[in-house]
């Protein structure tokens, strides 16, 4: 099931975890690259002082859990881009 763009913005605060069911993080924001109202992809924090984020591209999305707040992703963790 992939997950419509708009629907990124109401993520804020959900666990996300990658293929293989290890944590990432949490989601801190959507991040908007293309479009100025449309967010392409998610900050995701991984720990509560961490500094490093890693960016969740919107194709990586491949499940959306609103019942627990976790997001799945059809990659691993390591193929996810950080930054600052």
């Amino acid at each position: 099931m992939a997950v419509a763009a708009t629907d990124l913005r109401w993520l804020n605060g959900f666990l996300v975890a990658d293929h293989e069911g290890r944590v990432v993080g949490r989601v801190e924001c959507p991040m908007y690259g293309t479009a100025p109202d449309v967010p392409d992809a998610l900050a995701v924090r991984s720990g509560f002082l961490a500094r490093r984020r890693r960016v969740v591209p919107a194709e990586a999305i491949e499940d959306v859990d609103d019942a627990t707040g976790v997001i799945g992703l059809r990659v691993g963790r390591d193929s996810l881009k950080s930054f600052l």
